[in-house]
C-alpha cells in the first residue's frame, strides 16, 4: 500500500502530470521540447524529471549532450488518463462525457 502511495503522491503535482501527458503523446521529449509544452523552466522541468526517474516512471536516452526522456512503461500514462477521467466525472452535471460515447467503427 505504501508504494501506491508514493506513485499517487508522485503524480499529485501539476507540473508532473502536464509531463506525463506530453511524453505520452510523443516517443520520447528533450527537457528544453517538455518545458515548451509545460509552460515551465528547463531547470524546474529537469527537478520534476529527476523526481519520475527516480520513480522509474521514465527512462533517458543521452545522445551527445542531449538527453531525451520517455515513459518507461503504459502504467504512468494510464494512471494520469483515469484521473482526468475521474475529474472530468466531477464537474460533468449530468452531461455524457467524451470517454463515454461508444467508438465508431468506419469500413473502408
Amino acid at each position: 500500500m505504501e508504494l501506491a502511495v508514493e506513485v499517487f503522491s508522485m503524480l499529485a503535482d501539476a507540473t508532473r502530470v502536464r509531463i506525463v501527458l506530453a511524453l505520452r503523446n510523443a516517443e520520447e521529449l528533450s527537457v528544453n521540447h517538455l518545458a515548451d509544452i509545460v509552460g515551465k523552466s528547463p531547470a524546474a522541468v529537469s527537478q520534476h524529471l529527476a523526481k519520475l526517474r527516480l520513480a522509474r516512471m521514465v527512462t533517458t536516452r543521452q545522445h551527445g549532450t542531449r538527453v531525451f526522456y520517455r515513459l518507461a512503461d503504459e502504467h504512468a500514462s494510464d494512471l494520469v488518463t483515469d484521473a482526468v477521467k475521474q475529474a472530468e466525472h466531477s464537474i460533468s452535471n449530468g452531461t455524457t462525457l467524451r470517454h463515454h460515447h461508444p467508438k465508431v467503427e468506419t469500413t473502408a
